[in-house]
């Protein structure tokens, strides 16, 4: 039997806010940017979640979230994406996670990418999330 995102026995409220899950990951305060949201979508078009792009002015960072909102609790794989125009390549973090995954990299002054990924428990291929931003943006 193929896992859909659809299901209604995974739809279960995350805990996590996009500011909670960039927080506890590596403190501050982090606010919304510009076009920072994508909703994650299997290619039939089931919502798996949002991968979000949040700045610390304080710091200079910028944090990458994913956040379920399908399989919310149930580790499954689960990827946070973000491009730095500053040649250090593709930042990520990604793993079974139940609830959502995080990165950040410093970005004050460069422009940036975002992604996220979620796939159901069981990885099929038909059941993956994904959505991004991959033109350079959010350059201050």
């Amino acid at each position: 039997m193929m896992a859909v995102f659809s299901s209604p026995a995974h739809a279960a409220t995350n805990p996590y806010s996009r500011f909670s899950a960039c927080s506890n990951e590596f403190g501050g305060s982090w606010s919304d940017t510009s076009d920072g949201h994508r909703t994650l979508s299997t290619p039939s078009g089931a919502k798996g979640g949002d991968v979000y792009l949040l700045y610390n002015s304080a710091t200079g960072y910028n944090c990458v979230v994913t956040i379920k909102t399908a399989y919310v609790g149930a580790p499954s794989f689960t990827n946070a994406g973000l491009l730095v125009d500053d040649g250090t390549g593709w930042h990520d973090d990604s793993g079974d996670f139940g609830y959502y995954a995080a990165v950040q990299w410093y970005a004050r002054g460069k422009c940036v990418q975002y992604d996220g990924m979620i796939a159901s428990p069981g990885g099929s291929p038909d059941t993956i999330a994904f959505g991004n931003r991959y033109t350079w943006g959010n350059c201050g």
